[in-house]
């Protein structure tokens, strides 16, 4: 079959009031090294009550002036992210064959998309001789550009530390191989096809839904450190608070539909939980050292990101974060059994 004439890569955006971000992330993208010709920009817009529509709007004049890749604009009626991709399948020209996931609060180096296909190409190679069809390639997430506020910086010392990173988006990985998260992927637009597009059902963790229904459909996921993501994140204890319950809660969504999934080390805060109560009611004067261990644990993790960061409000911000990190988020895998999925209210 002939690829009609066109772009082959694209770049999908949904977007819901980002207006201190947006310009610069699109900024980021029509200054690729990567040939424009070969290269869209498809934004959707959930509904933006703020000056993000004029922001994007701004962005497709200059990208035209500098010859850079076509940015289109589009509504996003249903506003959530898993609808706004799959009407990027729909709108997307039939050339294109990569689909690229980014977020409008976060940007990119100059050579991302060059790295990305680059590596994608290695990759590919090395899935086709294991008789396994490469069908999404993740990246690293690093923190935002800029100097950071101490809250943020609380933020992204509890997301660097192993006890608050996990396996997923904000790993901290350092060599490439096999995942069932591809964060920021880069996917095959046939593979996505293939598996029926995102499940609207999901209002949030919708990539990992399609993550895990490609797996079973025989597809290879990885992920690789060569190229990043550099992603603004949360500003305010509420917001905080609110993600790691909105995390937890559709990870029980996912775990349900795909048992294999689950992680029990997203889990060690109940197990601690119990065993505490199980060694109280057993009148054991042991009841208290889950608690005390992970106070310690925590105690330490403060003192190094402190000491590592050389910045003395980590000693405070990093248990806060953390402690308030596994709570909301095991509350939410608790609420995940209880109650259907509704809007977040913490983007």
């Amino acid at each position: 079959m002939t690829v009609p004439n066109g772009p082959t890569i694209a770049t999908v955006i949904p977007v819901l009031n980002e207006e201190g971000h947006i310009g610069k992330c699109l900024e980021s993208l029509i200054s690729q090294d990567y040939p424009a010709h070969n290269h869209i920009i498809l934004v959707l817009d959930g509904g933006s009550t703020d000056n993000t529509i004029s922001e994007i709007e701004s962005m497709i004049e200059k990208s035209k002036q500098i010859d850079g890749p076509k940015i289109e604009l589009a509504k996003n009626p249903a506003k959530y992210v898993s609808n706004a991709r799959n009407l990027a399948l729909n709108l997307l020209p039939p050339s294109v064959t990569h689909m690229i996931e980014l977020i409008g609060h976060c940007v990119v180096p100059q050579d991302h998309i060059s790295t990305r296909m680059n590596s994608w190409q290695k990759y590919e190679l090395q899935s086709k001789e294991n008789n396994s069809p490469l069908g999404a390639l993740g990246v690293k997430v690093l923190s935002r550009k800029g100097k950071l506020g101490m809250f943020e910086s609380w933020v992204e010392g509890a997301l660097s530390s192993p006890l608050g990173s996990g396996a997923g988006q904000f790993d901290n990985f350092n060599t490439p191989g096999n995942t069932k998260i591809p964060a920021f992927a880069t996917h095959l637009r046939s593979a996505v096809v293939d598996v029926g597009g995102w499940d609207e059902d999901f209002i949030s963790c919708q990539d990992s839904d399609l993550s895990m229904r490609m797996i079973e459909q025989g597809y290879h996921l990885m992920r690789c450190p060569e190229t990043t993501v550099s992603m603004a994140k949360r500003t305010s204890l509420s917001r905080w608070w609110k993600m790691g319950h909105r995390y937890g809660f559709w990870r029980t969504k996912i775990v349900i539909r795909h048992p294999k999934r689950i992680s029990l080390r997203e889990y060690a805060p109940w197990f601690g939980a119990i065993l505490s109560a199980i060694l109280y009611l057993a009148s054991s004067t042991y009841w208290m050292i889950p608690a005390l261990m992970y106070c310690t644990v925590l105690i330490a993790e403060a003192l190094r990101s402190s000491i590592r960061n050389r910045r003395i409000s980590l000693l405070v911000g990093i248990p806060l974060c953390l402690i308030m990190l596994h709570t909301s988020f095991s509350i939410g895998l608790l609420d995940g059994f209880i109650r259907k999925g509704k809007e977040s209210s913490d983007r």
